[in-house]
């Protein structure tokens, strides 16, 4: 296992700038996720990291050695790849130990690596079957088995769970946990699945346009986003959104509407912000202690209501614990919680907590 660490990273195509001056370090064992919106940069840094892309400026080091002009069989990493990658003429068990037959290993060596690694992904009854023969989980488990088993510094997933179906991808997404807790190696995870992100990583890093937004582990970007792009990526449903300005204590919004100031704001008179609630973070309430909300859609999903509404014009949504009945077209009265609720500036987006 071993540190990465990734300094003033930039990466050109052409005239064409993708990653902008990059820097954070993951920890020894920790599992970093690298998440945001397509383009964003994220695949390409890590391939940057894997040595399949040139770095144009800027150091990478694993361990502490820097990688720039090292081959990629030579960094002592192993990436999972979103479509697998399996040779097909191959069964499971070659697929697995085809590089360490690379590295001339011992064969006896060889089968107890491969044998190890199969008891941890549940695949020792299927180390003689072709890839064909596979379900999707079975054929990502093949995926990461082969990583395994070359026991290296590094783990490199690049949206290993995209090709999957949703419950699918909730159980390799648990299992992949479960494996870095058991294995402990250092792991970067590249993914735009927010929900990945949250429930995966120990520390996440959110990019865009090839900068990054902010870091941190996932309840410190849900609980203090640094700005309003992190605050609607971060959290599902998303964040609700509305433009007011700062008047006599309260965010006027338009036709009068009022809201009050989350306590951590830190705001002054006149100011144009931009108020952010969560949808779980609203409450019901009766008419005298909220703002009217007009019902647009509601959504049953067992476990919670979802309901679409509008205040003032803004779509706005809120998730209950209870069941409700109201229809399209009714007024329900909302609460933002200022204990939780968030102010941003509206134009540069930023954060106004104190």
């Amino acid at each position: 296992m071993s540190s990465v660490s990734i300094q003033s990273v930039q990466k050109y195509f052409g005239q064409t700038q993708i990653i902008k001056g990059v820097s954070f370090d993951i920890a020894d064992g920790e599992f970093c996720v690298l998440v945001g919106p397509s383009g964003c940069g994220k695949s390409t840094l890590l391939r940057m990291i894997a040595g399949l892309e040139e770095i144009s400026d800027g150091t990478i080091s694993i361990g502490n050695k820097i990688v720039n002009d090292i081959q990629p069989k030579e960094r002592d990493i192993a990436m999972v790849f979103q479509n697998y990658a399996l040779y097909p003429h191959m069964t499971v068990r070659d697929n697995m130990s085809f590089s360490l037959m690379l590295a001339k290993l011992p064969k006896d060596a060889i089968e107890t690596q491969v044998h190890k690694a199969a008891d941890i992904l549940g695949l020792r009854d299927l180390l003689d079957r072709f890839p064909r023969q596979l379900s999707g989980g079975q054929r990502q488990r093949v995926a990461m088995g082969r990583a395994i088993v070359r026991d290296p510094q590094v783990f490199l997933f690049d949206e290993p769970l995209s090709n999957l179906d949703a419950k699918l991808r909730v159980a390799m997404r648990t299992e992949i946990k479960e494996l870095h807790q058991r294995l402990k190696t250092t792991s970067i995870y590249v993914t735009h699945d927010q929900i990945e992100a949250m429930t995966m990583a120990d520390k996440i890093v959110v990019l865009k346009d090839g900068l990054i937004e902010q870091i941190g582990s996932p309840l410190e970007l849900y609980d203090h986003p640094a700005n309003q792009f992190v605050a609607g990526f971060i959290g599902s449903p998303s964040m609700n959104f509305l433009t007011g300005v700062v008047s006599n204590g309260m965010v006027k919004l338009s036709e009068g509407v009022e809201l009050p100031i989350p306590l951590k704001a830190n705001v002054q008179e006149g100011q144009s912000v931009v108020y952010g609630t969560r949808p779980e973070h609203l409450e019901l309430v009766a008419e005298s202690d909220g703002v009217a909300s007009e019902v647009v859609v509601v959504e049953p999903t067992g476990a919670d209501t979802q309901v679409f509404s509008k205040i003032a014009g803004h779509d706005i949504t809120g998730v209950f614990r209870e069941r409700h009945l109201f229809k399209p077209g009714s007024t329900i009265y909302l609460r933002p919680d200022v204990n939780r609720a968030h102010l941003f500036d509206a134009q540069s987006g930023r954060t106004l907590a104190n």
